[in-house]
């Protein structure tokens, strides 16, 4: 953590509680311009994996499989 972050975080701290969640959604929002290209690199994603699907390059794995998978490899990485 730079000493710049860690300042700022201090002065977090020191906030009332409105005031740390008002700050804490400021630095959320992204501008829109920002917000645009995020969407267009979401939709080229989705577009991608969809066109793995559809062309079987791939196979869709249900949501408790993944789930699985994944508890599967961070257990495998805590040993």
């Amino acid at each position: 953590m730079t000493p710049k972050l860690a300042a700022y975080i201090a002065a977090g701290k020191a906030l009332d509680a409105d005031e740390r969640e008002i700050a804490a959604l400021a630095l959320q929002q992204v501008d829109a311009s920002d917000q645009a290209a995020i969407d267009d690199a979401w939709d080229q994603v989705v577009g991608r994996r969809l066109d793995e699907i559809v062309s079987g390059k791939v196979e869709p794995v249900s949501g408790r499989e993944t789930i699985a998978i994944a508890r599967a490899r961070s257990a495998a990485r805590r040993k």
